[in-house]
């Protein structure tokens, strides 16, 4: 499920009952951390708590409670037409509109002020009837999951997923303040492993003057971010979890620190000063005797020092056999431009893709057995197998049939059809273009599509792709191609099979 609304990159500023039922200390607020996100030039919500004291509370605690929450509440309150004024000055300081509703009549004051965002807090998280409430408004929604076991969230996002709310989740302790050995930040990868398609944030209630916290937070993937704010006065002071605009300034600019920090999820091509860095540190070859011209170099021929100098053979290209193209001095440094290198084995390039194809794996935590076959094809030559192949493991081959099929980014498997094999493929990982009896289609994680006895179908993937072919038994002559050079030049042209990873049969 893709979010709708963008919850990445999020800062929520919780105002609470920190207005102290003060309209005039509401919009000083407002105001003030207006003014901090203007600054950062980041994206904010202001978020209030409403309450619909009437039935929220029982009659017999309206007044004189011993629960130590309610007396404050009472104190704190604010009007419906008060918080309509305090939503305009939301909208006016720059940020999005949000509200913590505790009971249905608060869901509906939200809808009556059109606030954008629905949070639902960590006590109310597995409220059935208020998150069926909530669901049933077209608004995105936040859960908080302080306290939840993983099973409970479980049921959280099924509930919420079955209703097709646009929604995200964040970590959140409830212990105010949260000292650090309690804020268990590793929850939020756990999260996002777990709940991979979903926005995870961090809910934080940690001394406001500590930024560290956000700064880890923000590195284990946290990508929306919420804090208790409010201002200090003669008359009020804050709690030991609330910020004040300074502090909420400093927890930003040490979030948007942080994801600098971190960088790219993908990894980036290197800059030319890290690769400047690095060449001044490598070795290059140089000559152990004199070298001549037309000579094939054995290992002991050279011998590996820094620095090296510009356009000279480095360790890291050096293999046995290259050939002199000139004389070259004992100790003198060997060139790339005087060096003829042997040519690479013609499977080399299979050897590099199990490379490839391990990694896929792993990223995509796809494990395999121990013994298993691995099938390269290769149908227009392994000199082309970066462009036009596949990789197939094969899992089972009985009456029924399981595959996994590889395909490295910008590889096509040629048009072709089996006379007595049915399969259905499905993705696991990455994007497959399918092309069946001409049609395109795109299968995404999850998809599947049957291919019928005897339909033309090819694919490819753009992104790179990990597919299950489930098929019935599986036949070596069963394959039929477009391009007849393929079925003339025969299975072993276009077929590299090997045991497990083929450690010994591709180096041999």
């Amino acid at each position: 499920m893709q979010n709708r609304f963008d919850f990445r990159g999020l800062y929520v500023l919780d105002l609470a009952n920190n207005h102290q039922g003060q309209v005039d200390h509401a919009l000083r607020i407002i105001h003030e951390h207006g003014k901090v996100v203007a600054k950062q030039g980041v994206k904010a919500a202001l978020k209030f708590q409403f309450r619909h004291f009437e039935t929220f509370i029982h009659r017999t605690h309206q007044s004189g409670s011993s629960n130590k929450h309610i007396p404050r509440f009472l104190a704190n309150a604010l009007t419906d037409e008060e918080f309509a004024r305090l939503t305009a000055a939301v909208r006016e300081a720059g940020m999005l509109t949000m509200a913590t509703p505790f009971d249905e009549a608060s869901v509906e004051l939200i809808d009556k002020l059109d606030i954008a965002i629905i949070k639902i807090a960590s006590c109310s998280a597995r409220d059935w009837p208020l998150l069926e409430k909530a669901a049933s408004y077209n608004r995105p929604l936040i859960v908080s999951t302080g306290g939840l076991t993983h099973a409970e969230i479980d049921d959280v996002v099924s509930f919420l997923e079955h209703r097709s709310v646009d929604f995200a989740l964040m970590h959140c302790v409830s212990i105010y303040p949260t000292p650090p050995e309690h804020l268990q930040l590793n929850q939020v990868a756990a999260l996002k492993q777990r709940h991979p398609r979903i926005t995870v944030g961090f809910s934080t209630h940690e001394d406001p003057a500590d930024t560290r916290p956000v700064m880890v937070a923000t590195a284990k993937g946290a990508e929306m971010l919420e804090r208790h704010v409010g201002v200090v006065t003669d008359k009020t002071q804050l709690n030991a979890y609330s910020s004040t605009p300074a502090q909420t300034d400093a927890w930003i600019a040490a979030a948007e620190a942080a994801r600098v920090m971190c960088g790219a999820a993908t990894r980036p091509a290197s800059i030319p000063a890290e690769q400047d860095s690095l060449i001044s540190l490598k070795r290059g070859v140089f000559a152990a005797r004199n070298l001549d011209s037309g000579e094939a170099l054995a290992a002991d021929a050279v011998y590996f020092a820094m620095p090296m100098t510009e356009g000279q053979l480095t360790s890291e290209q050096w293999k046995p056999g290259i050939t002199m193209q000139q004389s070259v001095a004992q100790n003198e440094a060997v060139m790339v431009s005087t060096a003829q290198f042997p040519p690479a084995p013609e499977k080399r390039c299979l050897i590099h893709a199990i490379h490839e194809i391990k990694s896929m794996l792993n990223e995509a935590r796809i494990f395999l057995p121990v013994d298993f076959n691995l099938e390269f094809s290769h149908h227009y030559g392994v000199g082309r197998f970066a462009e036009i192949g596949a990789v197939l493991i094969d899992c089972i081959n009985r009456e029924y049939c399981k595959k996994l099929v590889i395909q490295l980014p910008g590889q096509a498997h040629p048009n072709h059809f089996h006379k007595r094999k049915e399969e259905t493929f499905q993705v696991l990982a990455g994007e497959l273009e399918l092309v069946l009896e001409g049609r395109l289609r795109v299968l995404y994680p999850g998809d599947l599509h049957l291919i019928p006895q005897g339909a033309w179908h090819s694919f490819s993937s753009k992104t790179g792709v990990i597919f299950e072919e489930v098929s019935t038994t599986h036949h070596n002559d069963d394959s039929f191609y477009e391009d007849k050079l393929i079925n003339e030049r025969g299975r072993s042209f276009r077929k590299t099979v090997v045991k497990q990873w083929g450690r010994y049969q591709l180096d041999s």
